[in-house]
């Protein structure tokens, strides 16, 4: 796997690929980026259930400005961390070993707000639409901000979303790359309708 694109394009980063991990592919990753490319300069990024930290990673060498990586699984962090290093970007970037619930009461005490916010957990966890909640309610985004959610079982989140009833948010895209779907959602104003 590689950064795609950026002031560490072609920067080959390490992976790891196991029963709870299971990387973005570079074809979703590019997929992916070719359609929040807009957003990303200057932004601030949140790479929720972060693995490799391709994610974040991309974002931050495409001018992001800073990012969060939270991953519970400690030998995530420790690549994370190396591939910070690899790609030069280690003064740019926080790492959270936690599970998301801790990262995300961490992040709201220390008053942290978002652009863009990637949640990938791994595809046996039925934990998205839960996490996407939590971000919700604890006022993680900033105005415009957009959420990325890849999951393989696209009617599931999306109905659990629907069900949850979470205002503030709007669907605005989806795609399909073989077994990964994305969904993208926005935040939205308070007198816009935010239908799912």
């Amino acid at each position: 796997m590689r950064v795609i694109s950026g002031k560490a394009r072609g920067t080959k980063i390490q992976t790891i690929e196991n029963n709870s991990t299971r990387p973005t592919l570079d074809r979703v990753k590019e997929s992916l980026f070719n359609i929040i490319q807009s957003k990303v300069p200057r932004s601030n990024i949140l790479d929720l259930f972060a693995g490799s930290g391709a994610l974040g990673i991309e974002a931050l060498s495409r001018n992001a400005e800073f990012a969060v990586f939270c991953d519970s699984n400690n030998e995530c962090t420790k690549i994370i961390r190396q591939n910070l290093e690899k790609t030069k970007l280690e003064t740019k970037a926080l790492i959270y070993n936690n599970d998301y619930k801790s990262c995300i009461k961490n992040l709201k005490n220390k008053n942290f707000k978002f652009d863009i916010v990637f949640i990938d957990p791994p595809y046996m966890l039925n934990i998205a639409a839960e996490s996407l909640k939590l971000i919700i309610e604890n006022n993680l985004l900033k105005d415009e901000a957009i959420i990325v959610i890849e999951t393989d079982q696209r009617n599931r989140d999306m109905k659990e979303i629907q069900e949850m009833n979470i205002n503030k948010i709007k669907v605005y895209d989806e795609r399909k790359y073989g077994r990964a779907n994305l969904i993208f959602i926005r935040k939205i104003e308070e007198n816009e309708n935010g239908n799912i």
